[in-house]
């Protein structure tokens, strides 16, 4: 095998009782765990990138990063050796061999994102830390409607919280839907080329508040075209957040052989 060579992890976790993916000075994250338990498995010092960050108490079904590697392990020994160290809220889903020029973040080409709320009168209490337990019922007709507004390329401002690192407050978003169930789960799913701080917890929140009757469609529209978060509604709490997957170019089917 090569040397640095570039292993490709999907992982899947349970945000919960992490401070988010990134390294943090006072508080465990689910990048410090992974490249803990790398470094012991390659004996060497291992840094890895994620596809982007998730916050404090978010969850990822289908989380994408990448290492640079002179381990000579196979990397279905890497999914296996990872998950017989890791603690059980973190689990890698697959490891393989990627491209020398692969980059987990800027080859990304989208990312989907699921909210989800318990929108009934009792609380369940196993699922407590993966939904936004709301009582009051919701207006799903109004909070559709709003979500129809959003596919685009637009300047998402309204929708970043302070403190954003991305200067370019430009997004597309490639969809918007809601989904219903009879037991009073509603999932919100968003896919788009990029993702502002906080921006989907910013939506929903607004959401929400279309939801409670305390903003139109007009009004969701003009929150949008302001580019002034102070419009928008409440930031939603993160545990009902879940990264659900990583979207990549397809790799060039091969040619006819001459």
């Amino acid at each position: 095998m090569a040397e640095n060579r570039k292993i490709k992890l999907t992982l899947s976790y349970d945000g919960s009782r992490y401070h988010g993916w990134q390294r943090q000075k006072n508080g465990l994250s689910i990048q410090e765990v992974l490249e803990d338990k790398i470094s012991l498995m390659t004996r060497k010092s291992v840094r890895i990138t994620g596809s982007g960050r998730t916050d404090a108490g978010v969850h990822a079904v289908g989380q994408v990063c990448h290492f640079s590697t002179s381990a000579r392990l196979p990397a279905e020994v890497f999914k296996n050796g990872l998950n017989s160290l890791l603690p059980e809220d973190i689990l890698v889903r697959r490891a393989e061999e990627a491209p020398e020029n692969f980059h987990a973040r800027y080859d990304a080409e989208s990312k989907v994102y699921e909210y989800r709320i318990l929108n009934r009168e009792d609380p369940d209490v196993f699922l407590r830390a993966y939904t936004w337990h709301i009582a009051r019922p919701l207006d799903l007709g109004a909070m559709e409607n709003c979500l129809a507004l959003l596919p685009g390329r637009r300047d998402f401002s309204s929708f970043r919280s302070a403190g954003s690192s991305n200067r370019n407050p430009v997004r597309r978003i490639l969809r918007a839907e809601l989904l219903a169930s009879p037991n009073g789960l509603v999932k919100l799913v968003f896919e788009a080329d990029g993702f502002l701080r906080h921006m989907v917890r910013n939506i929903v929140g607004t959401l929400v508040g279309a939801g409670f009757g305390k903003t139109t469609e007009a009004g969701f529209l003009g929150i949008l075209n302001a580019m002034d978060r102070q419009r928008a509604g409440v930031k939603a709490p993160p545990e009902g957040l879940f990264l659900m997957s990583v979207r990549y170019p397809s790799p060039p089917l091969p040619g006819p052989r001459a």
